[in-house]
C-alpha cells in the first residue's frame, strides 16, 4: 500500500467532523454547574434554615436563565457529536450551511482570536457579577466593586504568604545571580583608542573586515535588496597574530560599545548558571544595540564554548630530544611533517594531508639535546545557538503581556545591529552548527604576516622607540624572523630596548637586537663549561650540519649556530626560509636528509668511524621525510600511495591474510628507505670529505666564540669579514695545519678519554 493511502486525510477531504476531547465537550457544561451550585451555597449561606433540596429549587426558580444556556450547549454538543458520526447528516450541514465558517474566515486569525477572548472575558465578568450579586445580596453592577473591597481586606493575610514564597525564591535568585556575574567587560565607545590604523601585517584581512562595518554602519544598503547583515564573524589562526586587536579595532571605528567576553566566563561548578550568562549576556547586547545603534561582542578563545565535549588531544613532541633534536633544522614543512606523522602515524594519508598545517610557527633548528621527553557545557552552547539564530520574542513587559492580555497583538522586536566576533586558534574543535551561515557568516584566518606585513609590522613598533636602525636592518630582520606574529614583534623590540638600557644606553642598535632575538629564540644559557673534548665533538657535529646546509640547502638560510648549552640542547644550528615558500620540492626535501644525515656521516669521519648518540633525532628525522617522500609524495622509486594501498589491502593475492599483506608491503617500503637512506649518507661523506677544511674552520670558530650568525658561518666558509669573526684567518696555511693537528690531539684524546695535549690554537 503506499505511503498516500495511509496519509492523514485533509479536513476538506473529511467525511464527518473532526472529533473534539471529553474536556471540550464538556467543559462549559461544568462551568455552567458549578456556577449554579456556587448560586445555591450563596442561598444556603444567607439562610442557616434552608435545605439543600429547597436551596437547588429556590435557585432554579430564580436563575432559571442559566437552564437554556446548558440547553443550548448541550444542543450544541449534541449536533457536534452528530456531526462526527453521522456522514449524511455532517453532508448536509456543510452544503447548507458553509457560507457561515466563509463569512467567519474571512476575518484574519488575529482578530478572530482577539473577537473570541472579548466574548469569553465578557461571558465570564457577567457571569462573575451575578455570582458576587447573589453572595453580596446586591445587584450584579454593585457586586462586582464589592470584589476589589473584600481583595483589600484579605490582603495582609495573602501578603504573608506571598512573602513566604517570594522569600524562598529571591534565596535561589540571589544566589543564581551572583553566580552569575564576571567574565564579561564592558567598555563603550570613548574608551576604545583602538582603529585600523593600529593593526599591521593583516591588511587582506582588514579589507574584509571593513565590507561588515559598512553593512552595520548602514544595513539598509544590503537589506532593501532583499539581503540581510551577516552578523558573525569567526577570526581564526595561530596565537599572537592579532585577532583581538582587530575586534577591537572594529569597535573603535564604528563607534560602538565593544562587549569582551572571557574565554572561562562560561564554565561553572553548577549546570545551568552558563545558561543564564548567555541569557544576561545577549540581553545586555539588545539593550547596548537600541542604544547606541549597534554593538560588537567579541568571544576570546571561542573553542572553550563551540563544542559539544570535543577533546582535542595534544600529543607529547614530536620526536625526541635526548640526544639531537635532528628536526630543528628542518624546513618548516618538514618539521610539522614529522610533528603530524608521529602523533598518527597509524592513520590514513587522508588523515595526514588533512591534518598539516600550510606553515608551522617554528623557526626550522637543529639542537643536540640534552635530555627529556616526549569546555563548557552543552546546554550553554545550546542557549548561545539559540541566541545567535533564535526566534526574537517581543520586547518589553507591557508589550509581551499586557498587549496580549488585552487581546492585542505584540509589536514585531526591533532588529538589533549586534556584529558577533569570535577568535580560536583550534577552529576545527569548534561545533558545526556555531559555524554555519545565519550564526558565524564569514570566516577569515588571521595568519602568520607575510614579508611586507612583518616589515610594517617592525616599523610600527620600531617607531615608538628610539632606536638607530635603518630600513635594510629592518627588512633584514623582518627576513630572519620567519612567521613572527604581531605579539612576538612587540615583545622582540620590548626585549632589544631592555638590553639597551642594560648596557646604558637609551636607543636601540642593531647589535641589541640580534641579541634579543638569540635570547628569545634559544633562551638563556645555562653556566657550564664542557670538558674540551666533547665540546669539540660538539663543535664538529653543528659545523658538519652547517657546512652540509650551506653547500647543499637553497631554500633555507643558516640563521645561528651555538654550541651553548641550553634547557633542551647541547648545541643547535637554526635556519630560516629567505622567502614566504608555500610549495616544497623533492630535491628541498633531499637537502634536509642530507643536513640531518650529515652528523652521522661527519662524526664517522672525524672520529675513526666512532659516533655518538647524538645523532638519534638526526635519523628519526632523515628516516621520517624519506618514507614520507617514499610511500605518499610520489618523490621516491615507486608512484603509489602507501596509505592508499594499506587501506585497500592491494597486493594481497589470493591466499595471503590481510595482516601479512600489510606486513610486506611495510617490509617493502623500509627497503626502499633503507636503500634511498643509504644513498644519501654516501653522497653526504662525499661532500664532507670535500669540505674537511671547512668543517674544521667552522668548528674552530664555535669553540672560539661559542655563537655565530649565519652571516658568520658564511664568512668561515667563503674566507671573509663577518659580524664577529674574521674568515679570512681560516684561508691561513698555517692555520689550517694548527686547526688539524688540534683536531687530532681531541681524537686521540677521544679515544683514550683524557684531556688533549694540544690548547684550542688562537689565530694571529
Amino acid at each position: 500500500m503506499s505511503l498516500e493511502n495511509n496519509s492523514r486525510p485533509r479536513d476538506a477531504e473529511r467525511k464527518t467532523r473532526v472529533h473534539l476531547s471529553l474536556y471540550d465537550r464538556g467543559k462549559f457544561l461544568l462551568f455552567f454547574a458549578a456556577v449554579f451550585f456556587v448560586l445555591v451555597w450563596s442561598d444556603m449561606a444567607g439562610d442557616e434554615n434552608l435545605g439543600f433540596n429547597q436551596a437547588v429549587i429556590d435557585s432554579s426558580y430564580q436563575r432559571w436563565w442559566i437552564f437554556p444556556l446548558i440547553a443550548i450547549e448541550t444542543l450544541r454538543q449534541t449536533h457536534f457529536l452528530i456531526s462526527e458520526l453521522a456522514t449524511n447528516y455532517h453532508g448536509f450541514w456543510q452544503k447548507y450551511f458553509s457560507f457561515v465558517d466563509r463569512l467567519i474566515h474571512k476575518l484574519s486569525d488575529w482578530t478572530r482570536f482577539r473577537l473570541s477572548r472579548v466574548i469569553k472575558w465578557i461571558v465570564v465578568i457577567a457571569l462573575l457579577s451575578v455570582v458576587l450579586g447573589a453572595i453580596y445580596d446586591e445587584t450584579p453592577v454593585r457586586a462586582l466593586f464589592y470584589a476589589p473591597q473584600a481583595l483589600w481586606s484579605a490582603l495582609p493575610i495573602i501578603g504573608q504568604l506571598m512573602f513566604a514564597v517570594v522569600f524562598v525564591i529571591i534565596q535561589f535568585v540571589a544566589i543564581f545571580w551572583f553566580l552569575s556575574r564576571g567574565g564579561i567587560d564592558t567598555y563603550f565607545p570613548d574608551d576604545i583608542k583602538t582603529r585600523f590604523t593600529d593593526v599591521w601585517g593583516q591588511d587582506h584581512v582588514l579589507a574584509r573586515i571593513r565590507e561588515n562595518l559598512v553593512f552595520l554602519e548602514n544595513p539598509e544598503s544590503i537589506e532593501k535588496l532583499g539581503g540581510y547583515v551577516p552578523g558573525g564573524i569567526l577570526l581564526w589562526g595561530p596565537p599572537g597574530t592579532g585577532k583581538t586587536l582587530m575586534a577591537e579595532s572594529m569597535a573603535g571605528e564604528t563607534g560602538k560599545p565593544f562587549v569582551f567576553v572571557d574565554p572561562g566566563a562560561f564554565n561553572n561548578m553548577f549546570f545551568g548558571i552558563g545558561i543564564l550568562k548567555v541569557k544576561s549576556l545577549f540581553r545586555k547586547l539588545r539593550k547596548l544595540a537600541l542604544r547606541y545603534g549597534g554593538v560588537v561582542v567579541f568571544f576570546d578563545e571561542a573553542d572553550a564554548l563551540g563544542n559539544r565535549g570535543i577533546m582535542t588531544n595534544r600529543g607529547p613532541g614530536a620526536y625526541a630530544t635526548d640526544n639531537c633534536h635532528g628536526a630543528g633544522y628542518l624546513s618548516e614543512r618538514a618539521n610539522s611533517l614529522i610533528t603530524v606523522s608521529n602523533l598518527i602515524s597509524k592513520k590514513d594519508s587522508a588523515v595526514l594531508n588533512k591534518t598539516l598545517p600550510t606553515k608551522a610557527p617554528l623557526i626550522n633548528r637543529f639542537m643536540m639535546g640534552a635530555g627529556g621527553g616526549g569546555g563548557a557545557g552543552t546546554g550553554t552552547l545550546q542557549a548561545l545557538l539559540t541566541e545567535l539564530s533564535g526566534l526574537k520574542k517581543p520586547r518589553g513587559f507591557f508589550n509581551r503581556v499586557v498587549r496580549r492580555t488585552l487581546g492585542m497583538r505584540p509589536k514585531n522586536p526591533p532588529k538589533y545591529r549586534i556584529l558577533v566576533v569570535m577568535a580560536t586558534n583550534m577552529p576545527e574543535s569548534l561545533d558545526e552548527a556555531l559555524l554555519r551561515p545565519g550564526r558565524i557568516d564569514r570566516m577569515y584566518r588571521v595568519g602568520y604576516p607575510s614579508k611586507a606585513g612583518r616589515i610594517r609590522t617592525y616599523e610600527g613598533y620600531f617607531a615608538k622607540v628610539a632606536h638607530e636602525l635603518t630600513k635594510e636592518e629592518i627588512e633584514k630582520l623582518a627576513i630572519i624572523t620567519p612567521y613572527a606574529t604581531g605579539a612576538t614583534i612587540k615583545d622582540l623590540v620590548n626585549e632589544s630596548l631592555i638590553m639597551a638600557i642594560r648596557n646604558g644606553r637609551t636607543s636601540v642598535t642593531w647589535s641589541d637586537v640580534l641579541k634579543a632575538k638569540q635570547l628569545k629564540q634559544l633562551g638563556p644559557s645555562e653556566d657550564v663549561e664542557y670538558i674540551e673534548r666533547e665540546r669539540h665533538a660538539t663543535a664538529v657535529h653543528e659545523a658538519c650540519h652547517a657546512v652540509m646546509a650551506y653547500r647543499v640547502r637553497r631554500h633555507m638560510e643558516i640563521d645561528i649556530a651555538t654550541i651553548e648549552k641550553g634547557a633542551e640542547y647541547l648545541g643547535m644550528v637554526a635556519s630560516i626560509p629567505p622567502d614566504d615558500q608555500f610549495t616544497h620540492w623533492k630535491s628541498e626535501y633531499e637537502g634536509d636528509i642530507l643536513v640531518s644525515l650529515a652528523s652521522l656521516a661527519g662524526e664517522r669521519m672525524f672520529f675513526d668511524g666512532d659516533n655518538s648518540s647524538g645523532v638519534s633525532g638526526d635519523l628519526e628525522s632523515a628516516t621520517t621525510i624519506a618514507g614520507l617522500m617514499e610511500g605518499y609524495w610520489g618523490m621516491g622509486s615507486t608512484v603509489s600511495s602507501y596509505a592508499s594501498g594499506r587501506r585497500m589491502e592491494i597486493g594481497a593475492p589470493g591466499g595471503v591474510k590481510p595482516n601479512d599483506a600489510k606486513q610486506e608491503m611495510r617490509r617493502a617500503l623500509s627497503d626502499r628507505i633503507e636503500d634511498n637512506l643509504l644513498n644519501l649518507l654516501q653522497k653526504a661523506e662525499k661532500i664532507l670529505v670535500e669540505n674537511r677544511e671547512h668543517v674544521l674552520a667552522v668548528a674552530h670558530a664555535l669553540e672560539t666564540h661559542k655563537t655565530l650568525s649565519g652571516n658568520d658561518v658564511h664568512a668561515v666558509i667563503e674566507g671573509r669579514k663577518g659580524d664577529v669573526v674574521n674568515g679570512e684567518h681560516y684561508l691561513d696555511p698555517e692555520n689550517r695545519k694548527a686547526i688539524e693537528e688540534y683536531h687530532l690531539s681531541a681524537l686521540e684524546a677521544h679515544k683514550e678519554h683524557r684531556k688533549p695535549n694540544l690548547a684550542l690554537p688562537v689565530l694571529n
